[in-house]
């Protein structure tokens, strides 16, 4: 321990002999300026184990979560998350939508990620939209893969709006006008 804290003291020696002089004192200050131990303890908390929903579990409805998923089971909705893993027995059946996605499953739905990443085992039916995209040979998709610069935020939106909006103008003028 005293030859770590010696090794330490380089740096702040050229504040110079305070530091032989009260041990204890240079300690405090190491223990007050250690930031490498706080660093950790916040970092800890973001890095939560991720949530696993087991093989054997069946999810009807929208999860959404700041942290990262792993599925296992089966999930009939909508999904959000920072990191979300689709194991390769896991079926989800709806859209979604994190930083990070890695499939090896099944997905039925819409898939919108920053980075995507679709495995040999992966048997994915829907849109893909992504900033980056990595398909191993032997993944199974059936469906478009657009790139776009944000598609968290903007690939919901802009995909679904003009084909909604085109219809209901030329209905709308057709039946409101005549």
């Amino acid at each position: 321990m005293f030859s770590k804290s010696k090794i330490n003291e380089p740096g702040p020696k050229q504040a110079g002999a305070a530091d032989s002089k009260p041990e204890t004192g240079a300690d405090a200050p190491k223990a007050g300026s250690s930031d490498k131990p706080a660093m950790p303890l916040t970092s800890n908390k973001p890095k939560a184990p991720a949530s696993l929903l087991s093989s054997d579990l069946t999810i009807t409805g929208n999860l959404r979560t700041t942290g990262d998923i792993q599925v296992e089971g089966t999930v009939n909705g909508d999904i959000r998350a920072h990191l979300l893993t689709v194991g390769e027995g896991a079926t989800i059946e709806g859209e979604i939508v994190a930083d990070d996605i890695v499939v090896t499953g099944r997905v039925v739905g819409r898939v919108r990620g920053l980075k995507v990443r679709l495995t040999a085992t992966a048997k994915v039916e829907g849109d893909i939209i992504h900033k980056t995209i990595a398909i191993e040979s032997g993944a199974h998709f059936e469906g478009s893969v657009q790139r776009q610069e944000d598609p968290l935020s903007n690939g919901g939106a802009k995909r679904p709006a003009p084909a909604a909006a085109a219809p209901k103008p030329a209905a709308g003028n057709g039946t409101a006008e005549a």
